[in-house]
């Protein structure tokens, strides 16, 4: 879209959901309309109030402006990364896009596997930095721009905002910040069902999906939900809890939601790996083809569907993860203790043997230093427990939210559906940020208490019992939905691979990673593979993580050397 003086040009993808409060304001300042877009709006307010307009946006985008008077091209990526943005630099060439592919689809980019990125990985299941696993491709850190100069090929990039959990240290009134809570919550999931086409929802059968589910029917009495479960006929231990099906199904009679489900198999990973790796362009967190098929679903019957992620980095759902860094002795023990925990696919010593063929390349990368440069400074923010939960909330929002964000996006689009997350409104952040710890956690108090020497197996399996995360949500959701929802234990959105890895899939398995021909032992020691992979199959470790990983980088390694 140009301009009306024709000056600047927008590329742009996303939604702001504030648009017709900004348009508003805008026209007050003299600004002409001549659609009812949302786009226009963005258009205009670089126009008008230059690069603080980004401060105003409540919403997803990456966009692109370019100034055709100063010659000058801005890069923007909304506040918390949902929609992503890449960009390379080879030579005289700047390029960019929403994937990867827009840049590599130059017949004078070469393509080369990042080896030091691909270390990253296979620390953290995760890329923590803006690196991707493609030499020269950059990912914009979610809340920044950047602007490149075109006439003397200057870049400059800059954060525009960040993430800032703390805690008061004070007693407060609970159920005021109850009330609040409720109000920001309803008001945004209202803004995102704003839309020119007709918006569904999903529903896990969770606290998260279904409140959001509970206010979409109140303002939509022909809701579609859509449910994603999983053939539990091999499943064991903790896997038969996977399936949500028989909750969902009860909070969508509830909601009086036209409802709609899958079941998937162990075959379904096997047929959809190489389309869902070939979406992905590269792994992120987790086992991301369930994500996949429920957008498939979901996109036969809506083309913007309504998502529960953020709820649990913001409301602290996961505190079995920050009890582990609660006794710290100071920032440096935290370090320690959580990065250790975040090693979600091998050890150190399992990674360098991993690497061996490679090692030489990768050496001086230091995955501890890559985590400890993603926190803000702490010195003068650590006095008390609390401090390391809200820096625990902070690495999760930055990082792991960050990549769930980053694979919902490339998985729905792949079937042309937008996914919209009401938890990561602009004032619904805010609060949650500012929200007291003890309003978060329940237990904290019960395990600052436990002896600091008590580690290991018996302070592990005190603080898995507890289902005590997002306490403040909890009490908020119970207006909306049934109590045996929010007083149930976490429960991710996960398949049973362990057993379906050395169960049905496991001649897939071999033939995918374990042949000696496999494309990824170009890189990686096929010895160790067979290794780790063999104590999954054995039943010594769980290593379904790690399984899932090296399929995909198998996969990745295939199409670059293809």
């Amino acid at each position: 879209m140009i301009s009306n003086d024709n000056r600047y040009v927008l590329t742009y993808n996303g939604e702001i959901y504030n648009f017709r409060e900004l348009r508003a304001e805008l026209q007050t300042e003299g600004a002409k309309f001549r659609s009812q877009t949302d786009s226009e709006v963005v258009l205009n307010a670089f126009a008008f109030w230059g690069k603080d307009a980004v401060i105003k946006f409540n919403g997803m985008f990456a966009l692109a402006l370019y100034d055709r008077q100063t010659k000058k091209l801005l890069l923007v990526r909304d506040r918390y990364g949902i929609k992503p943005l890449y960009y390379a630099r080879q030579g005289h060439c700047f390029s960019f896009g929403s994937e990867q592919r827009a840049i590599t689809g130059n017949q004078h980019f070469k393509q080369n596997l990042n080896k030091k990125a691909l270390l990253e990985y296979f620390t953290f299941q995760n890329i923590l930095t803006d690196q991707t696993l493609m030499d020269d491709i950059y990912i914009l850190p979610a809340g920044h721009f950047m602007e490149i100069d075109t006439a003397n090929g200057q870049i400059s990039r800059k954060k525009y905002w960040d993430y800032h959990f703390s805690d008061p240290g004070k007693k407060v009134d609970e159920r005021e910040y109850t009330e609040e809570l409720s109000r920001l919550f309803e008001q945004a999931v209202n803004r995102q069902l704003v839309s020119d086409v007709e918006v569904g929802s999903y529903l896990s059968g969770g606290m998260d999906s279904g409140s959001i589910t509970a206010i979409a029917a109140a303002n939509n009495e022909n809701l579609k939900t859509f449910t994603c479960g999983f053939d539990l006929s091999s499943a064991s231990g903790l896997e038969l809890a996977f399936d949500e099906r028989v909750k969902a199904e009860a909070m969508s009679a509830l909601f009086k939601t036209e409802h709609y489900e899958m079941v998937l198999k162990a075959g379904d990973m096997e047929r959809s790996l190489s389309v869902v790796t070939n979406h992905l362009e590269e792994p992120r967190i987790g086992q991301s083809y369930p994500n996949y098929y429920v957008s498939r679903l979901a996109s036969k019957f809506v083309k913007v569907v309504l998502s529960g992620a953020g709820g649990d980095e913001l409301f602290a759902g996961y505190p079995w993860r920050y009890f582990r860094g609660v006794n710290a002795k100071n920032f440096n023990d935290f370090i320690n203790l959580y990065h250790g925990f975040w090693q979600r696919l091998v050890s150190n010593a399992e990674l360098e043997r991993l690497f061996s063929p490679i090692w030489s390349e990768v050496s001086e990368v230091s995955t501890r230093d890559i985590f400890r440069g993603v926190f803000l400074d702490p010195a003068s923010e650590i006095q008390k427990p609390e401090d390391y939960v809200n820096h625990s909330l902070y690495f999760e929002a930055k990082t792991f939210l960050h990549g769930l964000f980053v694979v919902e996006d490339k998985l729905s689009m792949a079937s042309s559906l937008e996914t919209r997350v009401p938890f990561m409104d602009n004032d619904l952040v805010d609060f949650a940020m500012r929200c007291p710890v003890s309003l978060k956690i329940n237990e904290l108090e019960k395990v600052k208490s436990i002896d600091a020497n008590i580690v290991g197996k018996q302070k592990q399996q005190f603080v898995e019992k507890t289902n005590d995360g997002k306490r403040i949500l909890r009490n908020m959701m119970s207006s909306y939905i049934p109590n045996e929802i929010t007083t149930a234990p976490k429960q991710g959105f996960s398949s049973p691979d362990a057993s379906w890895f050395k169960g049905e899939s496991i001649e897939f398995v071999k033939r995918e990673i374990l042949n000696d021909n496999a494309p990824i032992n170009n890189v990686l020691d096929r010895g160790v593979i067979k290794s780790l992979v063999g104590e999954h199959l054995n039943g010594e470790k769980n290593r379904r993580l790690l399984i899932w990983s090296l399929l995909n980088i198998n996969q990745l390694i295939n199409r670059l050397s293809g």
